[in-house]
């Protein structure tokens, strides 16, 4: 593979989700962005966007129900999504290697990673109601 060329853009986007927590759409980022590079286009941040989750620098989250979420954290954790404001949090879990130790004794292939999700009502929803 071509030795990727640096874009002061791209880090930026990087660095901005590194800074988050509540895994922003490509929407937010843009915004926040344009503060910095004003004549940056939507198209920009998301081809940077997918390029930075294609190589491993950040998470493409999808399937939450609307649009894709981005998490500067790659690490392995899970994440909760409210069914209710459709914010998504990060999901601490001590217990996760467990899981995978136990995962991997009932099955005979062999599993490279997770995508843990649990889904309810956000403490913000809760006391809204």
């Amino acid at each position: 593979m071509a030795t990727l060329k640096y874009s002061r853009q791209r880090e930026s986007i990087k660095e901005f989700l590194m800074t988050r927590k509540d895994h922003p759409t490509a929407d937010v980022v843009y915004e926040n962005m344009k503060k910095i590079y004003s004549n940056i286009s939507l198209g920009t941040v998301y081809r940077n966007l997918s390029l930075l989750s294609d190589i491993g620098e950040i998470q493409k989250l999808s399937s939450f129900g609307g649009a894709d979420h981005f998490d500067g954290c790659v690490t392995p954790h899970c994440h909760f999504i409210c069914t209710d404001c459709g914010q998504v949090l990060d999901l601490e879990t001590d217990d996760m290697n467990r899981l995978m130790e136990k995962s991997v004794k009932n099955f005979s292939g062999k599993i490279t990673g997770y995508d843990l999700r649990f889904f309810g009502l956000c403490p913000r929803c809760i006391t809204h109601r």
